[in-house]
């Protein structure tokens, strides 16, 4: 999902690592199809989504920068939360494992 206008570091900078989003789906979509009501579906958001080649950028951006709210990536508040968490016992594993 395009939004959350964050300003951080240089413009330069700030250009090259939101480039991706260019090519996304969702340029020109209605943002807030991508920020349901709580309880609505987030399904018509999430076929947007579907076969977009940045998705996985999106999700990154989304999981780097702490988005909390609306669908990224093709995935929910929760799907993210349930992916980071995912994320930390895996390289907790892999820090005991090669500890």
């Amino acid at each position: 999902m395009l939004g959350g206008n964050k300003v951080h570091g240089d413009a330069e900078s700030l250009s090259q690592e939101r480039g991706w989003q260019d090519q996304a789906n969702c340029l020109g979509v209605d943002p807030d199809l991508f920020f349901p009501e709580r309880g609505a579906s987030t399904r018509e958001a999430k076929e947007v989504c579907r076969g977009c080649v940045v998705r996985e950028d999106c999700l990154e951006y989304a999981l780097a920068n702490g988005e909390k709210f609306g669908i990224w990536g093709g995935l929910s508040e929760r799907e993210r939360r349930r992916l980071r968490r995912q994320r930390a016992q895996a390289t907790r594993s892999i820090t005991v494992v090669n500890g």
